[in-house]
């Protein structure tokens, strides 16, 4: 934790990663104001808590300010294109909406690792916390690919057609199978959670949408079993044309 407002305004000035940070409710002042700023331009949620949550964290002097470090480092998604596309080679990103399973986020990382995926972006809020279950899940993957946090997925995917990349995301009645999709182009592919899946801008906002075929007549797979089957299919089709 990193505890104070000062110490907080050193630790994200001198590039610290920072996943979330706690204020008092009804905070004020000018360093308040100035952690709000930060915290605007490096994606950091805050979130309004009661004096006795802050109290319950540490006995010292918070200052009505508690903040979590992160125990992954943030990069810029432009940034992160620049320079896959300066190395000559062809991005592969996940997108994860509103996943809050921490072991299913590192089971997707692994596999997106393990399958040749250079980055997974996430929500700076409705995602689950990137802390020591998660990479252990992950099996240290999660320290192996860039993690890009976004304050809009909706702005994302927008940028990301700016730096021609297709979006994939998988829809029920979609007659397209997923070994049907072309995956030899930039591509992002988004995955939703289990019990809503890909919000409905989201998906309308996608360039294709795909299924994956199953035997049976059973409801769906896992998202981290279908985020590897996806993966493993866009590898496949990569390592053929090459």
């Amino acid at each position: 934790m990193v505890i104070g407002r000062q110490p907080l305004i050193e630790a994200i000035e001198s590039g610290r990663a920072i996943d979330k940070i706690l204020f008092q409710r009804n905070i004020s002042g000018e360093s308040i104001g100035e952690i709000r700023k930060l915290a605007k331009e490096n994606n950091i949620p805050i979130q309004q808590v009661p004096a006795e949550k802050l109290h319950s964290l540490t006995r010292a002097n918070h200052q009505g300010v508690i903040a979590f470090a992160a125990l992954v480092q943030y990069m810029d998604l432009q940034q992160v294109i620049d320079q896959l596309v300066t190395k000559g080679s062809i991005p592969l990103f996940v997108m994860l909406d509103g996943l809050t399973d921490i072991r299913n986020i590192g089971a997707i990382a692994r596999s997106a690792v393990c399958c040749g995926a250079q980055a997974m972006i996430i929500p700076d809020k409705g995602s689950g916390a990137l802390n020591e279950e998660a990479i252990k899940s992950s099996a240290g993957a999660l320290e192996k690919i860039h993690i890009c946090r976004v304050n809009s997925l909706l702005k994302t995917i927008d940028d990301l057609h700016l730096n021609g990349f297709k979006i994939f995301t998988s829809e029920i009645k979609s007659p397209v199978k997923v070994f049907e999709l072309d995956f030899s182009e930039p591509c992002c592919i988004v995955l939703g959670s289990e019990d809503k899946g890909v919000q409905p801008y989201i998906n309308k906002a996608a360039d294709e949408h795909f299924t994956i075929p199953m035997a049976g007549d059973f409801n769906s797979f896992n998202v981290s079993v279908a985020a590897g089957i996806i993966l493993y299919e866009a590898m496949k089709q990569r390592l053929f044309q090459k």
